[in-house]
C-alpha cells in the first residue's frame, strides 16, 4: 500500500479564502472551484458580479487540471500551436486559469477560476495555492 498527501476540508476552505482575497484585492468578479485528485467538485463559489458562465468554466478548467496533471493553459497552448487533435481530448476546460495542486511529488487537487483575463485567473488560483505552502 502507498500513501499520498490529501486535500481535507480546512486546505479548501483555506485555498478559497486566499483566492478570493486575491480577486477582491484586484476588483476581480470571479468563480473558483476546487477539485480533488479525481476532478470531483469540493468548491464553488460565484462572487458578487461573476458572469453565470464563470461558474461553469472554472470546475471544467480545475477538472482539466487536476485530470491532466498539469495546468490547463498548456492545453490552450498545444491547440494554439496547431495540436487540434486536443479538442478531441476529454478535457472540457482547456483555457487558461486551472492549476494543479502539488503536494511532496503528487497531484492532490486543482484550483480552477474564471471571470476575467486568463492570465489574471491563474493568478487567483495561484494566489489561493500559495495559501498550503505547496506548488
Amino acid at each position: 500500500m502507498q500513501t499520498r498527501p490529501m486535500l481535507t476540508l480546512a486546505d479548501v476552505r483555506r485555498i478559497a479564502a486566499a483566492a478570493e482575497a486575491e480577486a477582491l484585492a484586484n476588483g476581480w468578479a470571479v468563480s473558483i472551484a476546487i477539485v480533488d485528485d479525481g476532478a470531483h467538485l469540493l468548491w464553488l463559489q460565484r462572487l458578487d458580479g461573476a458572469a453565470p458562465i464563470s461558474a461553469q468554466i472554472a470546475p471544467a478548467k480545475a477538472q482539466t487540471a487536476a485530470l491532466g496533471r498539469r495546468e490547463s493553459k498548456a492545453y490552450e497552448d498545444m491547440i494554439n500551436g496547431g495540436r487540434f487533435s486536443f479538442l478531441s481530448a476529454p478535457l472540457v476546460g482547456t483555457l487558461e486559469g486551472g492549476l494543479p495542486i502539488v503536494a511532496d511529488g503528487h497531484v492532490v487537487g486543482a484550483v480552477g477560476v474564471s471571470g476575467v483575463k486568463s492570465g489574471e485567473d491563474a493568478q487567483v488560483a495561484r494566489a489561493g495555492i500559495a495559501a498550503l505552502g505547496v506548488s
